[in-house]
């Protein structure tokens, strides 16, 4: 049943990650890459566009004091300006001189006209300023969305912030969060390489359960840390647990074998990879023939089928992230408690952002944990239920949670003793 998210595995809300995020095509895999072939194609890109910058623009007669923001008192002075310049250009019939006497009151007239004219030409004048003040507006407006100057990136990234903890406060007021960690500061070297890893649930397998931000130069043992899974409480509270688990990426077996009393796992595996080698051959067919395959051929085009890896095993806490291959968004596997099983997707890998923590001994970073649901009473509706009775005929659901108080209050006399007995009662625990 769903339990409860130890402090440990909670979500670091305290912790700044660059806003934005991997890019979730379904079914679309990458091909095969490491860490540093990445890194170096990377940074090879950036001193590209860096030169291509920095080269010398002076013969453009480009010049930021060109640009100019006019009030609404330029405009329209502009406005009055060009309507005056035009009235000089095209002077009134009033102003020609008459040949005749009786012209007089027709003048009158044209000149009623003129006025009517130059006041219609005004408005024009006053609309076209309204629509270059709204048009200026709207650049305003875009300048700030999309504006490089520091300055505004700063306070939009600091009210943003602020705002950002104020909701943290109010929203998440008894959260802890774990600072033992942030005593020690590990400097990040740059160029570092940032990977975000999913995590699977293990039943419901198109379920996501974690999500975490890992620096390529750690170790696998790091990541496995930091994984959730109930399965390991539930181990622990029977007094079973086994620290003994695996990662398969690839075609690399990585077993965790710090503690004493693990066992490697994969040995049985690779026994059977070395002496069954016809058998393995035909599962690997079946496996590369299945669906995610087929969808793939759809999308990437036919792909030749290949013989079945020559896989191998390296220690857990002796092989990092940027010692191996990997697709991003192929699903890979993560086994532990002997045949608890999750599937792994590494979705994205960037390169350290500034916006990022700098403290290596901060990660791996959990961004997103999944919320486990408590079972509660379904009488009271409030507390969460410590019983569930089975068969119960005066219960409207089968089977029936319930909390101590319900519980007593419908099955119990004041002595304690039960009202009726043709019900299963069980003790219902969370952890």
């Amino acid at each position: 049943m769903e339990r409860s998210i130890p402090e440990a595995a909670e979500c670091d809300l305290s912790i700044p990650i660059p806003r934005g995020g991997p890019i979730y095509v379904p079914n679309m895999v990458g091909p095969s890459t490491r860490v540093p072939h990445f890194q170096t194609c990377l940074l090879s890109e950036l001193r590209n566009l860096e030169a291509e910058l920095s080269e010398d623009f002076s013969h453009l007669d480009i010049s930021v004091d060109d640009l100019k923001i006019f009030t609404e008192d330029d405009l329209m002075d502009m406005a009055l300006k060009e309507g005056r310049e035009n009235d000089e250009n095209h002077p009134p019939l009033l102003d020609q001189p008459n040949a005749r006497f009786g012209e007089k009151k027709s003048n009158r007239k044209r000149k009623g006209t003129n006025d009517s004219v130059l006041e219609s030409d005004c408005i024009e004048k006053v609309e076209q300023v309204v629509r270059i003040k709204q048009k200026q507006e709207e650049d305003k407006a875009s300048v700030k969305l999309h504006s490089f100057d520091r300055r505004i990136n700063e306070a939009v990234h600091k009210s943003t912030r602020t705002e950002r903890m104020r909701t943290l406060r109010s929203t998440s007021s008894t959260r802890k969060v774990n600072t033992a960690s942030l005593q020690e500061h590990l400097p990040v070297l740059y160029p570092e390489v940032v990977l975000s890893v999913e995590v699977y649930h293990n039943v419901r397998k198109g379920t996501k359960i974690q999500e975490l931000l890992v620096l390529g130069g750690q170790t696998l043992t790091a990541l496995r840390d930091k994984i959730f899974c109930s399965t390991d409480q539930v181990m622990h509270k029977a007094g079973q647990h086994d620290p003994s688990g695996y990662f398969l990426i690839e075609d690399v077996f990585c077993p965790d074998l710090r503690d004493p009393s693990a066992i490697d796992l994969t040995r049985p595996i690779l026994d059977w990879l070395r002496d069954s080698k016809e058998e393995a051959q035909k599962k690997w067919e079946y496996i590369i023939t299945g669906e995610l395959q087929k969808k793939q051929k759809a999308i990437m085009g036919e792909k030749s089928a290949s013989q079945l890896p020559h896989f191998r095993s390296i220690e857990m806490h002796k092989i990092r992230f940027c010692d191996l291959s990997f697709q991003l968004g192929a699903g890979y596997l993560y086994c532990h408690q002997g045949d608890c099983t999750h599937t792994l997707v590494i979705r994205d890998m960037r390169l350290i952002h500034p916006e990022d923590v700098h403290n290596r001994a901060v990660y791996p970073i959990i961004t997103f944990q999944l919320k486990l649901r408590f079972q509660k009473c379904n009488v009271c509706k409030i507390f969460r239920a410590t019983k569930v009775t089975v068969d119960d005929k005066w219960t409207p659901e089968n089977p029936c949670y319930f909390c101590d108080e319900c519980f007593s209050l419908l099955h119990q006399a004041d002595d304690g003793t039960l009202l009726y007995t043709d019900f299963v009662e069980y003790d219902y625990n969370h952890d």
